[in-house]
């Protein structure tokens, strides 16, 4: 059912309230896995004898497991509903997330951020799968930017937190709390969160059948540019995650908690463009905002190659820096949503398919910062701006020119 009224949460959805707040944690459960151990990379490569740059390896394998999980939880969500596949998605995330804080070597813990990425992946495809059946694209675009606004101020939290924590504990202590957080996850989704897709809406044919179906999405023109475009953005915000830990712990020698803060900072310029993006998409239009957002975003990230080139120092680099990041709060609702809208039967598919492409674009962008890495942050600021101008030359031009 759509909404008819301009503001979320809407009248006629008395569970509102309760939808965007469990919804909000699903969404802040990946930035938390990502974001929270980054200050540990030392620590970890330390402990385990091994590089920072090769530490980089467990996000690209967190990432790659997001890629491959997607595209089956898509199919299970369309053919059994949201509630179950998600609470059998989190259980493997909570298991782990145990693997990882036992892990006694850099493969195993690999391994380990793969198989929880695996189970992780459960709450990014049904989410937005609830929030297309819920909601019409322009409603769509306001409540993505409201989640984003909880995607936003997990990163400011998690490194602080992590950071924190490490004062008083190892590494190891961080995957624990995400095994509590998943665990409390896990018991909200089963108390508080209602079914979403009803059985007579169900598409009944086999998991191959989906798959096969899903396969014809790539012939949608529009729909993967629109995800590619998006996902192109999300790589860039992938080789900045992977690579800031080197650039200005090591590179710069900025402390955990310096480093944390200026993450948090850009994090906060993440939240502010996806709350502007609230009042904007709707006055201009989804596709239109989203266009402007690109091509600011691959003049800044491009602006960011040119300064680490030029040896500009932070002085130059952390304002374009802040810019590329901000951006992203503007693309990545309304590319969502631009995507998404054409679904409003086989959401959960076409959500798969994107998120897949875009967690694709993510890993690779991650392996090649640790792939290329150098002793510079050259490979982050360069796959940053080809990122950026790959989102520029992707993003499609209004609709009756496509």
């Amino acid at each position: 059912m759509a909404s008819s009224t301009p503001d979320l949460p809407t009248a006629g959805h008395p569970s509102s309230h309760r939808l965007v707040a469990i919804l909000g944690l699903l969404t802040a459960l990946g930035p938390l896995s990502i974001d929270m151990y980054l200050p540990s990379f030392p620590t970890i490569g330390a402990d385990l004898g091994v590089s920072v740059s090769d530490v980089q390896l467990t996000l690209a394998s967190y990432l790659a497991g997001l890629a491959l999980g997607q595209l089956l939880y898509g199919a299970l969500a369309d053919r059994l509903g949201r509630r179950g596949p998600l609470l059998a998605g989190l259980t493997l995330y909570l298991l782990g997330s145990v693997a990882c804080a036992a892990a006694p070597s850099l493969p195993l813990l690999i391994a380990a951020r793969f198989v929880q990425a695996l189970g992780g992946c459960a709450g990014m495809v049904i989410s937005r799968a609830v929030v297309r059946d819920h909601f019409d694209v322009a409603d769509s675009a306001r409540l993505y930017s409201t989640l984003m606004l909880i995607m936003g101020v997990a990163p400011i939290l998690a490194p602080l937190f992590g950071g924190q924590l490490l004062l008083i504990a190892s590494w190891r202590a961080i995957f624990w709390v995400l095994v509590a957080a998943s665990g409390a996850l896990i018991a909200l989704i089963y108390t508080a969160l209602p079914e979403s897709l009803p059985p007579t809406a169900r598409d009944l044919r086999s998991i191959a059948q989906h798959l096969r179906t899903m396969a014809t999405l790539l012939g949608h023109r529009r729909f993967v540019r629109l995800s590619l475009a998006g996902g192109a953005m999300l790589a860039a915000l992938f080789a900045y995650i992977s690579g800031s830990p080197f650039v200005f712990i090591e590179l710069h020698h900025l402390d955990p908690s310096a480093f944390a803060l200026l993450f948090g900072a850009n994090a906060a310029g993440l939240i502010a463009a996806s709350q502007l993006n609230r009042w904007l998409a709707p006055r201009f239009g989804v596709e239109r905002v989203l266009r402007w957002a690109i091509r600011a975003a691959a003049a800044a990230l491009v602006a960011v190659a040119v300064a680490v080139w030029s040896d500009a120092g932070l002085t130059l680099i952390i304002p374009a820096l802040f810019v590329g990041v901000a951006t992203v709060g503007f693309v990545l609702p309304n590319a969502t949503a631009a995507a998404m809208g054409p679904f409003s039967h086989g959401a959960g598919r076409a959500s798969a398919v994107m998120g897949t492409l875009q967690s694709v674009f993510g890993a690779v962008a991650a392996t090649a910062v640790s792939a290329l890495a150098e002793g510079s942050a050259r490979p982050m600021a360069g796959i940053m701006a080809f990122c950026g101008v790959a989102a520029l030359v992707l993003v499609p031009g209004p609709e009756r020119n496509a």
